[in-house]
C-alpha cells in the first residue's frame, strides 16, 4: 500500500473506519488544550499506512518534524527507516505516531500533563488501527503504554500485552545516535536483535493472514 504524508485508507478500512479517522485527525489538528499548541510549527499526526499489522510510537515530533508535520523524519528518523530496512521491514508497511503530537520546546520530555491531553488521541489512533504489534521506541511510549517505572534498558526486546496487542519496547534510534558502538551487547547491537525478533513476529502473523 502507498505511503502518504497521512494514512491512506484505500483497502485498509471501512468507510465508517475511515469517517472515524478523518474526525480524528482534524481534532488533533486543531487541538490547543496544552501549552504545546502555543509554541508549535506544526501538529504531527503520524503517517504511514492504516492497513497494517505494525505500528510504532515515539515519545515526541523534534525540531524538523516540527518544521515538516511528519513523524521521524530527522536524523533519528533516517537511522530508524535503515534499522527496519536492514531487517526487512519497510517503513511504507507501518505507521509511525507519537505519544505527543506537538514539539516539546528543546526536545524536552513531554509532561505527564501534556501526555494526559494527548494520551486520549493516541488510544483512539490505535484503536482505529487495530494494529497485531505495536513498537514503543524509548522510555516515554513504553510508560505510557505499559504504565510501567521500569526503564527501557531493563524492558527492551521483551513482549507484553495492551488491550489485546503484543507491544515490544525498544531502544529510541535518538538514543542509538549517541551510542553508536555495534559491539556485541552495545545499544545498536541489541536493537538489532529486537528488529530481527520482531520481524519473526510479523512475518508469523502474515503467514496466519494467509492461511
Amino acid at each position: 500500500m502507498q505511503m502518504t504524508n497521512d494514512a491512506t485508507h484505500d483497502g485498509g478500512m471501512s468507510e465508517e473506519r475511515a469517517s472515524a479517522w478523518a474526525k480524528l485527525k482534524a481534532r488533533v489538528e486543531a487541538c490547543e488544550r496544552c501549552e504545546l499548541a502555543q509554541t508549535r510549527t506544526k501538529v504531527v499526526f503520524g503517517q504511514g499506512t492504516v492497513d497494517t499489522p505494525l505500528v510504532f510510537v515515539g515519545e515526541g515530533p523534534g525540531a524538523d518534524e516540527d518544521a515538516e508535520g511528519l513523524a521521524f523524519v530527522g536524523r533519528a528518523g533516517q537511522l530508524l527507516t535503515q534499522i527496519l530496512s536492514a531487517g526487512g521491514i519497510s517503513r511504507e508497511d507501518v505507521f509511525i505516531t507519537n505519544v505527543v503530537k506537538c514539539r516539546p520546546p528543546n526536545n524536552r520530555t513531554p509532561s505527564p500533563e501534556e501526555m494526559m491531553q494527548c494520551g486520549d488521541f493516541l488510544e483512539a489512533q490505535l484503536l482505529l488501527l487495530r494494529p497485531k504489534i505495536l513498537v514503543c521506541l524509548g522510555n516515554t511510549p513504553m510508560k505510557w503504554i505499559l504504565k510501567t517505572t521500569e526503564g527501557i534498558t531493563a524492558l527492551r526486546g521483551r513482549w507484553f500485552g495492551w488491550r489485546g496487542i503484543e507491544v515490544m519496547p525498544m531502544f529510541h534510534p535518538s538514543y542509538l545516535l549517541r551510542n553508536d558502538s555495534r559491539k556485541k551487547g552495545s545499544p545498536k547491537d541489541l536493537t538489532w536483535q529486537d528488529v530481527q525478533a520482531l520481524k519473526e513476529r510479523l512475518d508469523r502473523y502474515g503467514k496466519e493472514k494467509k492461511e
